[in-house]
């Protein structure tokens, strides 16, 4: 598929990034026990949807003011619909097996735009084939690890401006999300 023209594959998923929790690093002497470093009980965090362009890494997200379900990620998929459509291109987007992605919510509808608009499920349990997470994993590099926030609206202001630069094409997210047949057959030949 990532060959073909006519399609346009997006890696889609969700997030939370918690107000407290990110790890850090530190060196610590051999001859000393590693310190147990406590965060703040809470429980916050703020939710996106998310799904990544794989041909130039523009990035489309929402963030979820409720919880994800059903119908919290048919209005994504209708968001994300309107943002990938193009004349002759079918959209094809790469998805996990979360139950609410097969929701009887909005089966008729991905059946009613499937020439246009598809979801191919990723087998089960297997996150590190989703392009999206390692997007989620630098995001959190770049601008939310080993930093202290207190309120979770600060959280969401650092998270939303880079999500912002990444809204348009960019190299970074398409280097980051590359599918690179060349390298897939190396490392089966390697093992």
């Amino acid at each position: 598929m990532a060959r073909d023209s006519s399609i346009e594959l997006w890696a889609c998923d969700e997030v939370h990034f918690q107000q407290h929790g990110s790890r850090c690093r530190m060196w610590v002497p051999p001859e000393i026990k590693d310190p147990v470093l406590l965060h703040a009980p809470t429980r916050k965090s703020v939710g996106y949807f998310g799904a990544v362009r794989l041909k130039d890494g523009k990035l489309v997200t929402h963030r979820e003011a409720g919880k994800f379900d059903g119908n919290s990620f048919w209005q994504f998929m209708k968001k994300l619909k309107r943002r990938a459509a193009r004349k002759g291109v079918k959209v094809v987007v790469i998805s996990d097996n979360a139950k609410y992605h097969h929701a009887l919510i909005h089966k008729q509808w991905r059946e009613k735009h499937a020439h246009e608009f598809l979801l191919h499920f990723l087998p089960p349990y297997s996150p590190e084939l989703n392009p999206i997470e390692r997007v989620w994993k630098l995001l959190r590099r770049l601008r939310i690890h080993n930093q202290h926030f207190s309120e979770l609206a600060a959280l969401q202001v650092e998270v939303e401006a880079q999500l912002g630069l990444w809204s348009f094409p960019n190299n970074v997210l398409k280097k980051l999300c590359q599918i690179n047949s060349k390298q897939r057959v190396g490392a089966k030949r390697a093992n």
